[in-house]
């Protein structure tokens, strides 16, 4: 039995790990390094797995200034996300599971101050009906289960009666720690990363519809 549906948010709802990796990419490229995939991909979905700015100091044998770099990655980054919109299959799904009954939620490793203005730009902030963010569970984020945890707290559903979306191996680490039924939906950086054993495998959400995703799971509509 299925009473709710949680969505992480950075790779699934909106493509902000390909735009974060470019303009990091393209801030190394500035300082004639290079930022390989390999380093990278360590820290996706989650925080503080991966220092970008020590790294960075690391290849070029100095320290920089990390709030000039700062400012000048934000803004690149900030100039590739005001284009990107909502991914593919994500309003079919929140339809879907709307027509069904089922109980929404985000559960994001981001702060409120990033997912909170993406999602209004977006359209989508009355879609959920709680979003919860590592700045909610004492900035611990995933692979830690906390934000799941807190998420299914908020919707006051059992982890057996809640499905994840996840496109990161942390992720998808952090929701099989707490209990859900997790379904991996990588997008473009995640696409070749090794992921836990999950549930089930999606290349995107518009591979299939909910009601067939929820009937493989072998799960009904409480």
């Amino acid at each position: 039995m299925i009473q709710a549906l949680i969505f992480d948010f950075d790779g699934l709802i909106i493509d902000s790990e390909t735009a974060d990796y470019l303009s990091w990419r393209e801030t190394y490229v500035d300082f004639g390094v290079e930022l390989p995939r390999a380093a990278w991909d360590v820290g996706i979905g989650g925080v503080d797995l991966f220092n970008p700015y020590l790294f960075l100091e690391e290849q070029l044998g100095r320290p920089v200034d990390r709030d000039a770099v700062k400012a000048i990655r934000r803004q690149r980054d900030n100039e590739i996300m005001a284009q990107l919109p909502v991914m593919d299959g994500v309003v079919a799904y929140l339809d879907e599971a709307r027509a069904m009954g089922l109980r929404l939620a985000i559960a994001s490793s981001s702060n409120h101050s990033w997912v909170d203005p993406l999602l209004a730009r977006l359209g989508l902030t009355d879609r959920f009906e709680a979003v919860l963010c590592r700045d909610d569970v004492g900035n611990v984020a995933k692979p830690d289960p906390a934000v799941y945890q807190a998420a299914l707290a908020a919707l006051a559903v059992g982890s057996d009666t809640a499905v994840a979306l996840e496109d990161s191996p942390n992720g998808a680490a952090a929701a099989l720690a707490a209990g859900l039924t997790t379904v991996i939906v990588p997008g473009p950086m995640t696409r070749g990363l090794p992921f836990p054993p999950a549930h089930y495998r999606l290349n995107s959400l518009t591979e299939m519809p909910l009601a067939d995703l929820l009937a493989a799971l072998g799960l009904a509509v409480i």
